[in-house]
């Protein structure tokens, strides 16, 4: 046990939940029982809050954890996270500024509410709705794994039950602070949680590469780790095998991102265009700070750091990677700060997509099927509810599934909420798709998508199935036919069904078009795009 990173990890952790609780006070609307108050913090968050949430949200602990580790572990193919974040930006710029007004003149609080309004389809709702719950839950067990990286590190390494019971604690403390102060909370923690991590992160990239020769020295050790390892993927550069699933999966991850009903929370929770404009400058800073961090995967080759052997699976966890180096080569007491930068890191994200997912519940689910006429107060009892459904859903994901499968659950995610773009993002901009071609897209996409997904195998972890997002292009059959047979070249599946998905869209909605099928009421009008706070269509923040 590492009682003086314990301590110091603890101090830091009271301090957020501290914040937490006071979070309901700050910026304190009329009340917090509606879902514009609780699930959008009012809706009246300026840059500097909107780029710390935004930026909480989007860069989580399993990123900080995950990414290095991968870096470690396969060489170039895990810095598919840069270029992926550099490209992100400029693609979201207009659609998530579009989404902001028509979602201010309406009152939406979800992209299935924006769905709902536009096509006048409550089943392209729900299809929404169920995959960006669905596809968010692994995403929160996710954030679990970089924050049990960390407790096992500094020695609460335990077996069974028992080992999660830190995890399990942890995460009653962000429940009861997330159902008390809803999106406030995650909004003032993340100040702390991005202080700590530019600190750590500033530090790690000056101090450790001098440490072991400077940067040319720890790209020679990890070049010569990949030489002596006998896999194909691995090194510091790209191979003819992986550059396409490397493009393909930095595009495809670049699309997805912000279909995430947790990506568009922290958007509609801003106060106008403008912040999301500034939002969409300032956030590659964070890109940088990811491409340095990225490379620690490399200093711990060259620092000998070996994985903690996961005691609830008897297998060497490389999310422990960065961690342990950090325990290894700094002063304890600032391992303390990176551990609790890490841990906190976890908790923000957690609660902003737990408060997403059951604003989705709530608005998509409830107040469509269960109860129509349900009071704002009604609905910000149920979002309440669901969110702590949601956070002890994602405990037992890591409880009772292998936390290894919960990485790859989250790469079945992505490939998931992929299948969301022509109705949420497409449909911001025109109404040409057919209600029934986006339904029909969606089936044909998800259900290819997942079949891929189930034929990718993983013989490093033991597994036939799910193994991951690379598929060979050989393995491509359009009914029998190979196209590609006997390339050996990788695509990311995402990219694939996406395309099937909109190939199956744009069929049915020339038949459905041809033959006159009624396509949907649009609620918006062309002018809802272009709205900013200032304009008297907007509409007023909870009820008043």
């Amino acid at each position: 046990m590492q009682w003086t990173e314990f301590i110091v990890f603890t101090v830091l952790f009271l301090l957020v939940t501290v914040l937490g609780f006071f979070a309901a006070k700050w910026k304190q609307g009329d009340t917090l029982e509606h879902l514009d108050e609780w699930g959008l913090g009012g809706r009246k968050f300026g840059s500097w809050i909107t780029w710390f949430l935004v930026g909480g949200d989007l860069y989580t602990a399993y990123t900080f954890v995950a990414v290095p580790a991968l870096m470690f572990g396969a060489g170039a193919m895990g810095f598919f996270a840069l270029p992926y974040t550099v490209i992100l930006y400029p693609i979201v710029f207009l659609p998530l500024v579009r989404m902001w007004s028509v979602s201010r003149v309406h009152g939406y609080v979800t992209p299935a509410d924006f769905v709902r309004g536009r096509y006048g389809s409550h089943w392209l709702a729900l299809i929404i709705a169920v995959t960006g719950i669905v596809a968010t839950m692994p995403y929160i067990a996710l954030q679990l794994v970089g924050l049990e990286a960390v407790l096992r590190t500094m020695g609460l390494n335990g077996s069974g039950i028992l080992g999660h019971l830190p995890l399990f604690v942890a995460f009653v403390v962000l429940a009861l602070y997330t159902y008390q102060s809803g999106l406030r909370a995650p909004a003032l923690i993340a100040f702390v949680k991005d202080t700590l991590i530019y600190l750590v992160i500033i530090v790690a990239v000056i101090y450790l590469p001098s440490k072991f020769g400077g940067w040319g020295e720890i790209f020679g050790d990890a070049q010569a780790k990949f030489d002596a390892t006998p896999a194909p993927a691995d090194g510091t550069l790209l191979n003819a095998n992986n550059q396409l699933q490397y493009a393909t999966l930095a595009l495809g991850s670049a699309l997805a991102l912000f279909l995430y009903p947790h990506s568009l929370t922290g958007i509609l929770a801003s106060r106008g265009r403008k912040v999301i404009k500034r939002n969409m400058v300032a956030l590659p800073a964070y890109s940088l700070l990811l491409g340095l961090l990225a490379l620690l995967g490399y200093v711990a080759i060259s620092a000998g750091v070996k994985p903690i052997t996961n005691q609830a699976t008897g297998r060497p966890d490389t999310n422990t990677i960065v961690p342990v180096l950090f325990g290894q080569e700094f002063p304890s007491w600032f391992a303390g700060i990176a551990f609790a930068a890490i841990g906190i890191g976890a908790l923000v994200p957690a609660a902003i997509m737990s408060i997403a997912a059951a604003n989705l519940w709530t608005r998509n689910i409830y107040k469509e099927y269960v109860k129509k006429d349900a009071t704002p107060a009604q609905e910000a009892k149920q979002a309440k509810l669901a969110s702590l459904v949601v956070k002890f859903g994602a405990v037992a994901f890591i409880l009772f599934i292998d936390p290894q499968f919960s990485i790859d659950l989250q790469l079945i995610g992505g490939v998931m909420i992929l299948q969301t773009l022509p109705a949420v993002a497409i449909a911001l901009y025109t109404r040409w798709f057919h209600v029934w071609g986006m339904i029909a897209g969606w089936v044909v996409g998800m259900g290819w998508g997942m079949y891929l997904l189930y034929t990718i195998p993983n013989a490093a972890a033991g597994k036939n199935h799910f193994g991951g997002s690379a598929l060979a292009l050989d393995k491509l059959s359009l009914l029998g036919w190979h196209p590609f047979g006997g390339s050996t070249v990788q695509i990311y599946v995402g990219f694939v069904s996406l395309v099937a998905n909109i190939v199956v869209a744009v069929v049915v909605t020339l038949i459905a078009r041809k033959a006159r099928v009624f396509n949907g009421t649009d609620q918006t009008a062309p002018a809802d795009y272009h709205v900013d706070e200032d304009s008297p269509r907007v509409k007023a923040i909870a009820g008043h």
